[in-house]
């Protein structure tokens, strides 16, 4: 039955938005503008960003595999302000970060992906969730002790991801992965806090690849995903979840390219979205707003 149903919803996909029809450009957005220039060493994997709710104005980052297990709250002009250490945790392939509504309805939570896997050979990916962090006057750096992990595994296969999304008004959970095409999208339902390994099931196929960040915006469920080359937008005028909306044809928004962009987030208020790349050689790298028009 379950194989019957996943069937049923990758039709239902397929019909709306195929891969003989292309995503149509969108003039929602201005050209991206260069709004500062990464001169921090600390920073030079980044592969997840996340607007801060606790601190308005800052972003959350975090760097790709080889680095700490750390998560850095940085300013519009780079500059780290605050870096958490999560204790006893390893950075095995971190990709994607997301920031939200947690199981105390009165706090916010960071949720920092551990699902990147290169060669497929990972069996559990993992999700590391503690509550948003305030920045204080003097403190720099902050260890994170009190946080869940969320271990899981792909209902069917091992399969690299490097795009999170958390949807604000359910809480769930979804992971997308990277390599396919198509690319397969994945559910963790909440709650999602019963100790055990969990299960992602696979609700969506979309027929893109290489996907290596994504976004939701909390009110409205606006969704940005990207790639190297694109950046594709859903509007969501009707406020669908995530799976419905997604099923709807893309628009394209013309992307700055960079070095190595693997990191999308929205800006807080909606009124536009960031993008920032890994450092690769001497070129440079840019923080880019693509502001709403």
């Amino acid at each position: 039955m379950k194989k019957i149903a996943l069937l049923l919803v990758l039709l239902i996909l397929g019909s709306c938005f195929s891969k003989h029809t292309p995503p149509g450009p969108s003039n929602a957005f201005q050209p991206a503008r260069r709004v500062s220039t990464l001169t921090d060493k600390t920073l030079e994997e980044v592969s997840g960003l996340a607007a801060s709710i606790t601190n308005p104005g800052y972003l959350w980052a975090h760097n790709d595999s080889n680095s700490g297990p750390e998560v850095f709250l940085i300013d519009t002009a780079l500059n780290v302000r605050l870096t958490c250490v999560l204790k006893n945790i390893d950075n095995r392939d971190w990709e994607d970060i997301a920031v939200g509504p947690g199981p105390d309805p009165t706090k916010n939570y960071i949720y920092v992906g551990e699902i990147g896997d290169n060669l497929a050979k990972h069996t559990y990916k993992y999700i590391y969730r503690f509550e948003e962090p305030v920045l204080t006057s003097g403190q720099t750096q902050l260890e994170i002790t009190d946080f869940t992990t969320l271990c899981f595994r792909l209902e069917d296969k091992k399969k690299d991801a490097e795009t999170l999304l958390l949807d604000p008004a359910t809480r769930d959970l979804y992971v997308i992965t990277k390599r396919e095409e198509p690319v397969h999208v994945y559910q963790l339902k909440y709650p999602y806090d019963g100790g055990d390994t969990l299960v992602a099931r696979n609700v969506a196929a979309l027929p893109l690849t290489q996907l290596v960040a994504g976004d939701i915006l909390a009110h409205g469920g606006e969704i940005v995903l990207k790639n190297y080359k694109k950046i594709y937008y859903w509007p969501n005028e009707s406020h669908l979840p995530p799976v419905s909306a997604l099923a709807e044809l893309p628009q394209e928004i013309p992307y700055e390219e960079e070095p190595q962009g693997e990191a999308i987030a929205w800006r807080r208020d909606g009124r536009g979205f960031y993008t920032l790349s890994e450092t690769k050689g001497k070129k440079k790298t840019y923080l880019y707003f693509y502001a709403r028009k």
